[in-house]
């Protein structure tokens, strides 16, 4: 329960064996969470850097990563 009581303090970002990641924190209400969130410097690089990524790539980048002809 140690994860418990940090979240309590402050966010944590819990990142799965799949590469999918999630936030625990201890929510109050919605403006207490965006304030949270705000504060957490770890998850707020990692949204930058994520809504750099392009959405979608071409075939032949597609290609070229995979190294197909």
């Amino acid at each position: 329960m140690a994860g418990v009581k940090r979240a309590r303090k402050q966010n944590i970002i819990l990142r799965a064996l799949d590469g999918h990641e999630f936030v625990l924190a201890e929510i109050d209400d919605f403006n207490r969470e965006i304030e949270l969130t705000r504060q957490n410097d770890r998850l707020m690089k990692l949204l930058d850097r994520r809504g750099r990524e392009k959405a979608t790539i071409s075939r032949t980048e597609a290609r070229e990563r995979l190294g197909v002809k």
